[in-house]
């Protein structure tokens, strides 16, 4: 069985600190806590799971604090959680099944993060994260904001997933704040970071901005495929936004200069066309995301409801706007078998035993 050290950065976590040890506690061989500066009560109640807490002082830098984190790791490999993280009980046993039988040459063990969640708790969207790593100097974290170690050497892939339940919003403008911090000073943005730089505009509906940064982004030679895809996505948004819509229409294909069609790109086109009340299109698109296959394994995000639920619910919508009500109420059906508990659902479906 391999070890594994939990190294956590924090700071006032009170509210979700005990919740996410709670859940992960007794899998791991060793808790590292970092705390970059917290007032409330978070530095006692991780007390209460380790003795190995240490002071960081804070400098707009994820990165950073989680490499010291790592640099007092002493077991074989590194876990990293966020505070409002939890391993549900139906991962706890995958996780230490995995434990047990886990190759020891592996470097890097990806595992599922959903982050957020219908009202039954069904993942509406999830990505793959680097969650355990090998502990060595050469898996080291980089990125002051959305922070990451590039997965290298033996990856295995699990389909453990950890879950992140925020509790509360947090602070919504530090990650725009470190990045303008960052290009006050001087610093030019790498690829990765102007993809997040935009995120964050867009975030701040400053659209504009956005669609900028993302332009220069997608110009660039060595930005990840799976960004610059959804970069299209986003960046459409913002021209769409902005009463640009012939750019918004431009921006949503050339994203299948890059690759085939995701799903969710799909259902984005067949919006796009929904919006211009052109139902023909719209339908198309939207048949062509219930044919497109789930590629978890590329590492980008990941909407499961656009491979089913949402492109079944619009295409009931786009058949009943054409007047073929039979039709719509077929795709309404096929819907509710995905969330027989979706509100949309059970609208239409009163809605279809009242005219027809």
């Amino acid at each position: 069985m391999t070890t594994i050290s939990l190294c956590m950065i924090v700071k006032n976590e009170e509210k979700t600190l005990a919740r996410c040890l709670d859940s992960v506690h007794d899998l791991v061989d060793e808790i590292i806590i970092v705390d970059t500066g917290s007032s409330d009560r978070t530095t006692e109640i991780a007390a209460k799971f380790t003795s190995k807490i240490y002071n960081h002082s804070w400098t707009d830098d994820f990165a950073a604090a989680r490499n010291v984190s790592f640099s007092k790791a002493s077991m074989k490999y590194c876990m990293w959680l966020d505070a409002d993280d939890i391993l549900e009980q139906t991962e706890r046993e995958k996780f230490l099944q995995l434990k047990q039988s886990l190759p020891s040459d592996t470097d890097i063990v990806m595992m599922k993060y959903n982050t957020s969640f219908d009202e039954k708790g069904t993942p509406l969207f999830s990505y793959y994260r680097e969650r355990l790593i090998k502990n060595a100097p050469e898996y080291r974290w980089a990125g002051e904001v959305h922070e990451a170690i590039t997965p290298a050497g033996k990856i295995f892939y699990s389909d453990i997933a950890v879950s992140h339940k925020k509790d509360g919003p947090g602070d919504p403008d530090r990650n725009l704040r470190i990045y303008q911090k960052m290009i006050e000073n001087g610093k030019t943005l790498n690829a990765r970071q102007l993809y997040y730089y935009g995120r964050e505009l867009y975030y701040h509906k400053k659209y504009d901005e956005a669609a900028s940064v993302f332009e220069q982004f997608l110009s660039m030679p060595d930005g990840w495929i799976e960004n610059k895809i959804e970069t299209c996505s986003i960046c459409a948004d913002c021209y769409y936004r902005l009463d640009k819509k012939e750019l918004s229409l431009s921006m949503l294909l050339h994203s299948l200069s890059f690759d085939t069609p995701r799903a969710e790109l799909c259902c984005d086109i067949g919006n796009y066309f929904m919006k211009c009340e052109n139902y023909q299109n719209a339908i198309y698109w939207y048949e062509t995301a219930l044919s497109r296959e789930r590629r978890d394994h590329t590492g980008g995000f990941i909407l499961p409801d656009c491979y089913d639920y949402i492109p079944l619910l619009q295409l009931c919508v786009c058949h009943d706007r054409l007047g073929d009500r039979e039709t719509a109420r077929k795709y309404n059906e096929k819907a509710g078998l995905c969330k027989p508990y979706s509100k949309a659902y059970l609208y239409n479906k009163k809605y279809f035993d009242t005219v027809l």
